[in-house]
């Protein structure tokens, strides 16, 4: 059974930093590409980052580029995103994404954390 848990999430203020972190299982993790998405109230899902395995190359969306970085965890099956700097607009449901690196197909999601940047 598939299940991706994030975690992490909370209420920042502005220019103040969390770190999210999405446990894995049921897959074979490091044959997956992970990612974090994030969705604001009445908006579409966009991609934040993404990292591959098992070479790590990540890439950002540019509106969290210098802001956020994304790692992962072969070993104990972890992704990671550390978001500093944040802003009022980071404001969104945040949602880990695992993605076989081949087999399109298999496409897993987790059920998503809050995160709220407000003074």
């Amino acid at each position: 059974q598939v299940q991706l848990v994030e975690s992490g999430g909370g209420l920042v203020q502005p220019g103040g930093s969390l770190r999210l972190s999405c446990a894995a299982s049921g897959f074979i993790f490091s044959s997956y590409v992970m990612s974090w998405y994030r969705q604001a109230p009445g908006k579409e899902r966009h991609l934040v980052a993404a990292i591959t395995s098992p070479d790590g190359s990540t890439n950002y969306a540019d509106s969290v580029k210098g802001r956020f970085t994304i790692s992962r965890d072969n070993a104990k099956n972890l992704l990671y995103l550390q978001m500093n700097s944040l802003k009022p607009e980071d404001t969104a449901v945040y949602y880990c994404n695992a993605q076989h690196r081949r087999l399109k197909q298999y496409d897993y999601w987790g059920q998503g954390t809050q995160v709220t940047v407000s003074s």
